[in-house]
Parts: structure tokens; C-alpha cells; sequence
């Protein structure tokens, strides 16, 4: 009996230094390194990091998805996560040109300004990286910080997209406008996307806030971009006030919502012969929504009309005409009625495969002989696409599509341009 009692003493002896040793260690990490990192596949990540990711993440088929590593806090209750895209294109117009690596109607030149009727073209600039912390506060709740860039700057240089911080309802930073709704914008290849669409950034401060069962509403104060044409008695310089915009929102399910939204703008120009600043009011308003017709099928749509926002509709936003000069007054400028609006279907054929079509139109309107007509200044123009994608995996995406686009003139001449895009594009 002694030589047994005596046994397990000895043994119980020699394991105390481990013990200790692991102890030790668990101090060592717990007390000396609480702001140690992990790297993690995002599906690895704790809960409300990944809810908080899936939450903030936009349905805009050009936003990057979620990235497929991050780094996390031992606790994993922040996370910084790198990711981004990989896209080329190869791009070929016939029967006339858009001159442009974006398909623009706007920019079909007529045949005395280009004579080349055909163009191959490859483009990589709209690959995108970014960063984006997420994580929760007692006092901030759910935060995102995020910012993102492409390489569509002059002689492909590195290009700001987004730039923002979020939390509690707030946005501050650069991002898209409150005058917009990403969640309707159709599938494409080309980057620019149907020509009576809004589409803008802008650096702001927007305040969001859900309420009642499925019901948004925001409202921004936004950096004004105003371009006009101008002349001898008229000049564009620094403006005095921002835009405002709003929205209101309804969504009966995840994929199907209607939202109506509105700007006011005050724009400022010099009058060189008055010798003074004076302004013109515009604004804006539109409907957009999308929504399961079956569960393959789904519609999207908006319409858009206002005086003075060219800078916010696709097509138009080319032609610099927020201001134009008033010919019936030396000195002054007018605000142009305007509308733009596109409808299409997409049908998913299979989980991985869809297929969409979009018609799209955008219309500038005469007011006091402004232009002057006949002239071969726009008027209208019409944007048809037809794609489809194939999602290979989760992180590959191919595409396919052709577009045709019609220019017409106050001259009532019309000119036009076909294109064939294939894409590649390569999430990480």
C-alpha cells in the first residue's frame, strides 16, 4: 500500500511543472496579448461580424462581395477585411461607334467628326480593391468603415470610388448619392449602365433610418458638381449651397421594394454683364422598384424627370447642361426640363445562369429657342442591352452581352452604334 501511495505522489509531482507550463501560457495569451489578430475566412468569422458584413454589403452587380479573409480581434468583434475584384473586358462596336470605353449614346459621333465605323477594345481599369472594418460599440452599435477604389482615373491611374464611415443611421464620406437606388440598377457588363439611369457620387452626410414594418427613409446633404455651357456673358465658378436630397422606401420582401426620391439644387453662376453671382433652382424626382414577377423573374425599373440635374442622369451628364445660356437675356442662364427612365427583366435559369434585357431613354427638352433649332445638339437618346452570366463558382463570374445605342438631334438626324462585351471577373 505505501508503495502505491508513494507511486502516485511521485507522479502527481511530475505533472505540476505542466500544469503550470499550460496555465502559464493561458495568462500569457489571455493578459499580455488581448490585441493580438486572427486571420479567418469570413465563414469562420463570430456571428455578428458576419451579420454586420452580410448587412452592409450592396446589391449593385458592380460592388465588390464580401471578402474571403479577414482579420478579426481575438474576440472576434471587429474585422478588417481586404478584398476586392479582378475584371478585363473585351469590347467590339460595329455599325458605328460609341466613342467611348463605357457605352454612352451621347457619344456616337455623327459621320463627318468619325469616319471609323468599326473598334476593338480591352479594358482592365474597373478592377477594384478595398478595405472595410466592421465591428460593434456600446455607443456606436453597428459601425462600417469602408473605402474602395478602381483605376478608371486619367492614364489608368488609381481612382477614390468610396471613402465613408457609418453608424447609427449616419454616412459621412464619399459615396453614392442619396439620389439613387442601387438595388434597382440592372445587370451589366458595361460599366456605365443604361443611359436614363441615376447614377452619382458625391462626398456627404446622409441619415437613414428604418421604420414600421418594411418601411426606409433618408435624407443628405451633398458636395455640388454643377457644369454648364457658357459664353461671353455667363461664367460657372464656386457654389454657395449643397444639394439636398431625400428618399422614402417600401419593401414587402428581400427583393422587392419601391422607393421615391427627390433633389433640390441651387445652382450659381456669374453674370459677366451685370457683374455679379446669381442662381438658378433645380430639381429633381423619381421612382424606382424591383420585384419578383415568378420565382425565376424578376422586373426592375425607374423614371426620372426634373429641371437642371444633368449631372445625375447617365447619358446626359456628357453634355454639361445643369446651366445653359437663356437666349432671350444677355447675361442670364436656364435650368432645361429633362427625363430619363429604363425597365427590364432578368430570369434565372439556374442558380448559377440569368439572363436580363433593359431598354433605357433619356430626353432633353428646348426652352426659350434654347437650342436652337434645327442643330445638331442631343435631344434623345436609346440604350438596349441584352447579357447573360454564369457565375462558374463563387468567386468567378463570365458574361456575355450586346448593346445597341440610337442618337437623335434637335435636326431630328439619328445616328447609332452596336457593341459585343464579354467579361471576366475574378472576386477575391
Amino acid at each position: 500500500m505505501k508503495t502505491i501511495l508513494k507511486a502516485v505522489f511521485l507522479l502527481c509531482c511530475a505533472m505540476l511543472p505542466a500544469s503550470a507550463a499550460r496555465a502559464q501560457k493561458k495568462v500569457i495569451i489571455e493578459e499580455e496579448s488581448p490585441k493580438g489578430v486572427v486571420l479567418v475566412t469570413i465563414d469562420k468569422a463570430g456571428d455578428e461580424i458576419i451579420r454586420i458584413m452580410n448587412e452592409s454589403q450592396l446589391t449593385y452587380i458592380h460592388e465588390p462581395q464580401a471578402p474571403r479573409f479577414l482579420l478579426t480581434d481575438r474576440k472576434g468583434k471587429f474585422a478588417l477585411g481586404i478584398g476586392g475584384y479582378v475584371r478585363a473586358t473585351a469590347e467590339y462596336d460595329f455599325g458605328g461607334i460609341s466613342d467611348d470605353v463605357d457605352f454612352y449614346p451621347s457619344m456616337i459621333p455623327n459621320g463627318g467628326q468619325n469616319y471609323v465605323r468599326n473598334q476593338f477594345q480591352m479594358d482592365a481599369t474597373t478592377s477594384t480593391i478595398f478595405l472595410k472594418l466592421v465591428g460593434r460599440t456600446k455607443h456606436l452599435g453597428d459601425f462600417v468603415v469602408y473605402t474602395a477604389g478602381n483605376f478608371r482615373g486619367g492614364s489608368k491611374v488609381f481612382e477614390l470610388q468610396n471613402a465613408y464611415v457609418s453608424f447609427l443611421g449616419f454616412t459621412m464620406g464619399y459615396d453614392y448619392s442619396t439620389f439613387m437606388d442601387l438595388a434597382a440598377l440592372p445587370p451589366s457588363i458595361d460599366y456605365a449602365g443604361p443611359a436614363g439611369q441615376v447614377f452619382s457620387r458625391a462626398t456627404l452626410l446622409r441619415y437613414e433610418r428604418a421604420f414600421g414594418k418594411g418601411w426606409k427613409a433618408g435624407v443628405g446633404i451633398e458636395m455640388p458638381v454643377v457644369d454648364g455651357i457658357t459664353n461671353q456673358s455667363v461664367n460657372i465658378s464656386n457654389q454657395r449651397m449643397p444639394n439636398f436630397p431625400a428618399y422614402i422606401q417600401y419593401a414587402w420582401n428581400k427583393s422587392s421594394h419601391i422607393r421615391v426620391a427627390g433633389i433640390v439644387r441651387n445652382m450659381t453662376y456669374e453674370n459677366l454683364v451685370a457683374q455679379r453671382a446669381e442662381s438658378k433652382a433645380g430639381w429633381g424626382v423619381f421612382a424606382a422598384s424591383t420585384f419578383n414577377v415568378t420565382s425565376k423573374l424578376n422586373f426592375y425599373g425607374q423614371a426620372t424627370y426634373g429641371r437642371g440635374i444633368s449631372q445625375f442622369l447617365n447619358d446626359i451628364s456628357n453634355l454639361d447642361v445643369d446651366l445653359v445660356p437663356d437666349p432671350e437675356a444677355k447675361g442670364k442662364m436656364q435650368v432645361l426640363p429633362m427625363m430619363g427612365w429604363y425597365a427590364g427583366l432578368q430570369y434565372n435559369i439556374t442558380p448559377k445562369v440569368f439572363v436580363s434585357s433593359t431598354y433605357s431613354q433619356t430626353r432633353l427638352y428646348s426652352e426659350n429657342d434654347y437650342p436652337v433649332t434645327p442643330s445638331d445638339q442631343y435631344r434623345y437618346g436609346q440604350y438596349l442591352v441584352a447579357n447573360i452570366f454564369w457565375n462558374v463558382n463563387a468567386n468567378l463570374q463570365v458574361g456575355a452581352e450586346y448593346l445597341r445605342g440610337w442618337r437623335t438631334d434637335f435636326n431630328d438626324m439619328t445616328r447609332h452604334a452596336n457593341r459585343l462585351n464579354v467579361s471576366a471577373q475574378y472576386n477575391f
